[in-house]
């Protein structure tokens, strides 16, 4: 009974680890005011991740923007795919499958399609890769939702604590777990 009761513990906590390392998790959420938190990076000394995106969208870019938009609130699920619950692979999985491109499952193999960009020349529909255990390892990803007159990056992506959402390259977490972007379109 004793090794039963031990093994159901040791797998959940390897549930949990994975879940952690797997998708990163979101510490704080971007705000739903329109206030810009550039000042918030100069403060708390954040790497200035900015984009100079000119604000044109192709409607391939709108229609794939608006397919994600579908899932906020969905909540966050280890392995999932559907709108029933995702991962952070999951979900761009899902998006861009809505739109005809297959991406690779899993985000490092993700983090390898298409072409690697520069933060400033991202644009809506981009993905972006985090280490959100440290070092230099890609375990989440999001898909570029918003550039913002001043430059902020915003993304959409499934997150460990609050499932589908849009975050901020200005968060604290976001901004140090940032490794790089992909233009897959």
């Amino acid at each position: 009974m004793r090794q039963i009761f031990s093994g159901k513990i040791t797998i959940a906590i390897l549930a949990f680890s994975l879940t952690a390392i797997s998708c990163g998790s979101s510490k704080s959420t971007a705000s739903k005011s329109k206030t810009s938190t550039k000042s918030t990076t100069k403060a708390e000394n954040l790497r200035s991740l900015d984009s100079e995106f000119d604000g044109k969208i192709s409607s391939s870019v709108k229609s794939l923007l608006k397919d994600a938009e579908n899932y906020l609130g969905v909540p966050y699920k280890l392995g999932g795919n559907t709108k029933s619950g995702f991962d952070c692979s999951g979900f761009t999985v899902k998006v861009f499958d809505e739109n005809n491109l297959k991406l690779p499952r899993r985000s490092s193999d993700q983090a390898d399609f298409g072409k690697k960009i520069n933060i400033k020349e991202t644009k809506p529909g981009d993905l972006l890769f985090f280490a959100t255990a440290g070092g230099s390892r890609v375990s989440h990803v999001g898909i570029v939702h918003t550039i913002e007159n001043d430059g902020e990056v915003k993304f959409i992506h499934a997150s460990t604590s609050k499932g589908v959402i849009i975050s901020s390259l200005n968060e604290k977490y976001w901004n140090k777990a940032y490794l790089h972007a992909q233009r897959v379109l």
